[in-house]
């Protein structure tokens, strides 16, 4: 055992010590605490571990809610006003160490730019979050152990192959663990062994609406035979056969369906489907007061293109009857989905492409409000010289990393100008930051 002292929360969310000229990443840990570091592995020459017996805790410091917290949401450690003031600290200090720029004192002048962004923007950066820190999640994926001979749910553990068992997950709907466990008793009175059984993904609406993906590592058709009655109370139920070697939650063969193939939400005034492999956000609540803040920027063009798009959620959110609206996404089931809801919200003037962003640059248009959404890679750098060469009136660009986000921004802020940025808490208690930025073409 060695001992820390933690100096500041990092971009990840571990708190940060130096022990005899040795970096270390810690987990379970927040500013100014003194403790004790365990299971520590070295990864390209930082020490990353976690934090046990921990002497002088901060006042921050809070009871966690479960035992497994580290699995799931690290930050359950701390209290919920300190969880979004660490955020928004920490999304400054990556938007400077990515472009190189420090934010200047008070004193300077307001039409001062730091990385880009107007100094004012930065003096009044705020994060906006839910009233509630738990239950907002609409997707969990559970995997399984086996405790005193019955299945149980499980995560792994924080670093490790290890599983944890749990009950459920304070993070999920509740409607998740409900139908979580009915799928679970099912399980165990099926008598599925554990080495069959790979994961389990389940979704659900704000109404409570569930839907569910068992995955199998083998084939059992007779267990089909006694689900009538569980595949009742989920709006949709499937299993599957996936191969070992795949990906744990990707399917080989489907054994079983039954039900409805979607799940469907209205935010924003529009009606939005969406099945168990399509992209759409996490936190709904949160995302519906991005799309508000989003929409004063997209109403002077009759042009969107949605990158990245999913099941076109943002486009179609901000997108009247009379705008020209393209979705693009790799993912088949999601466009799909975006061309249905299209239809659903009576829109006509819309066309939904299955495409990598990367093979569909001649969309990009100088007349266009262009919607960016990318997964944590952010902008292919291809991307970024199209959006120079093309040079849309408009960018709004909505990021899960913004380690990435700042990187393409300081790119694109060659012939951009920052019009605002925004934090959002999608994910309470874990360290997982949404940021929007919106561009505009500088005059030339």
């Amino acid at each position: 055992m060695i001992k820390a002292k933690i100096e500041k929360l990092v971009f990840g969310g571990q708190g940060l010590a130096h022990i005899d000229a040795k970096t270390f990443l810690l987990w379970n840990a927040l500013p100014s605490e003194v403790m004790e570091v365990e299971n520590w592995k070295k990864k390209a020459g930082i020490f990353d571990g976690i934090a046990k017996n921990i002497m002088g805790p901060s006042p921050r410091r809070i009871e966690p809610k479960e035992n497994h917290f580290l699995s799931c949401s690290p930050w359950q450690i701390m209290d919920w006003e300190y969880e979004n003031e660490q955020k928004i600290e920490i999304a400054k200090e990556t938007f400077e160490k990515i472009t190189k720029l420090k934010i200047v004192p008070p004193h300077i002048s307001e039409n001062k730019m730091v990385g880009g962004i107007p100094l004012e923007a930065w003096k009044n950066l705020k994060i906006t979050a839910n009233k509630s820190s738990y239950g907002y999640r609409n997707k969990m994926e559970f995997s399984f152990a086996e405790t005193d001979g019955q299945i149980t749910l499980a995560l792994f553990g924080r670093g490790s192959h290890e599983k944890v068992p749990l009950t459920g997950c304070e993070l999920a709907h509740p409607a998740i663990n409900r139908t979580a466990r009915e799928i679970l008793a099912w399980i165990n009175e099926a008598k599925i062994p554990l080495r069959s059984l790979k994961t389990l993904i389940v979704r659900s609406n704000q109404k409570g609406e569930t839907l569910a993906g068992l995955f199998l590592k083998d084939r059992l058709p007779q267990i089909v035979a006694n689900l009538s009655e569980l595949s009742q109370k989920i709006q949709g139920f499937w299993i599957y056969y996936s191969t070992h070697q795949s990906p744990a939650s990707v399917p080989t063969e489907l054994l079983y369906h039954e039900g409805a193939d979607f799940l469907e939400e209205e935010i924003f005034g529009k009606k939005l489907r969406y099945g168990l492999f399509s992209f759409f956000q996490v936190n709904v609540p949160v995302f519906a007061k991005a799309l508000a803040d989003m929409a004063d920027f997209v109403k002077d063009t009759a042009n969107i293109l949605d990158l990245y798009s999913g099941v076109g959620a943002i486009g179609i959110c901000l997108a009247d009857k009379n705008q020209r609206l393209i979705s693009v996404d790799n993912n088949e089931e999601s466009i799909n989905f975006a061309k249905r809801n299209t239809g659903l919200n009576g829109m006509k003037n819309c066309e939904a492409i299955i495409a990598s962003t990367e093979k569909a640059l001649d969309l990009i248009m100088p007349d266009q409000i262009l919607i960016l959404d990318p997964p944590r890679s952010g902008l292919h750098k291809k991307v970024i010289e199209k959006i120079l060469e093309i040079q849309p009136k408009k960018i709004v660009y909505l990021s899960c990393n913004l380690s990435t986000q700042a990187r393409d921004v300081s790119m694109l802020n060659t012939n951009y100008l920052i019009l605002d940025t925004s934090l959002y808490n999608f994910f309470p208690r874990t360290p997982h930051i949404e940021g929007l930025v919106i561009l505009e073409k500088k005059e030339t």
